[in-house]
């Protein structure tokens, strides 16, 4: 029995450190490289390239850049509202005095803590409201968050914050260390995705290929880990409370407002 109870509790601890892990220093992961020709939802394959020769949002160490990896200093509104190749998921008023970014992982804990004590708050009060405008962007972690994150695009766009909501509050039931395609549809099938969509959206080689822009379009930015947030042109490395939410749109609202991308495509 001593036996029997020390590998559980080793289990269990390293369920939580993979859990616990927001950061972006996790083992490297290999790339998914599956037939061309799948296609996803909304967001048809390229074709246009191997397989294996096609970037993955999966892995954590992209192929080294000759002269370093080129992060902005001082980002401005314009850079961190880039046009992306994938539409923008954003909530509330494209007029709306604040925009907060959030950069998020499937897996990570204080996502899901933000999003299930925070969000729904921030939603209410400055969301619904017209004074903030909300964008998620993925920022996967890891591979078996890179294929949850796969799915989540895969989804309507008007389901995908219910999917993301789902994936937040049953990460015990999918996140481990192995990935589990089972588990992570068990997730997805709950707003209506099937299995031949669900095994076609993992095989689309476009959609991969822009969640990797995304994700490394966030390190150009400064992003580290999740969740990161901006907020105007405010880059926050935590979790935010809505205290200090309410401060930033007090004193947006007070100066007239702060830039949003109102104008971005």
């Amino acid at each position: 029995m001593p036996l029997v109870r020390a590998l559980a509790f080793f289990a269990a601890a390293v369920l939580a450190a993979q859990l616990g892990a927001c950061g972006a220093t996790l083992p490297q992961t290999a790339s998914i490289t599956n037939d061309a020709s799948g296609v996803g939802a909304a967001y048809p394959s390229t074709g246009s390239e191997k397989p294996d020769a096609m970037p993955s949002p999966l892995n954590d160490s992209p192929a080294p850049i000759a002269s370093g990896r080129q992060v902005i200093a001082n980002p401005t509104i314009a850079d961190i509202m880039a046009p992306s190749p994938l539409p923008e998921m954003s909530w509330g008023s494209p007029t709306a005095p604040v925009t907060i970014v959030q950069y998020m992982s499937l897996t990570c804990p204080h996502c899901r803590h933000f999003h299930e004590t925070v969000y729904p708050e921030l939603k209410r009060r400055f969301i619904d409201t017209g004074k903030v405008r909300y964008i998620l962007r993925e920022f996967p972690i890891g591979k078996t968050s890179g294929n949850a994150t796969i799915a989540l695009r895969c989804a309507p766009p008007d389901k995908y914050l219910e999917l993301y909501g789902k994936f937040m509050k049953q990460q015990a039931s999918w996140v481990s260390l192995e990935v589990r395609l089972d588990a992570i549809y068990a997730v997805a099938r709950q707003v209506g995705m099937t299995r031949p969509q669900f095994d076609a959206c993992l095989q689309n080689q476009g959609m991969i290929t822009n969640l990797k822009w995304v994700k490394d379009r966030g390190r150009k930015l400064g992003i580290v880990g999740t969740p990161n947030f901006f907020i105007g042109t405010k880059l926050i490395k935590k979790e935010l409370t809505i205290a200090e939410i309410a401060d930033y749109v007090e004193k947006a609202e007070r100066q007239g407002g702060t830039p949003t991308a109102a104008a971005s495509p």
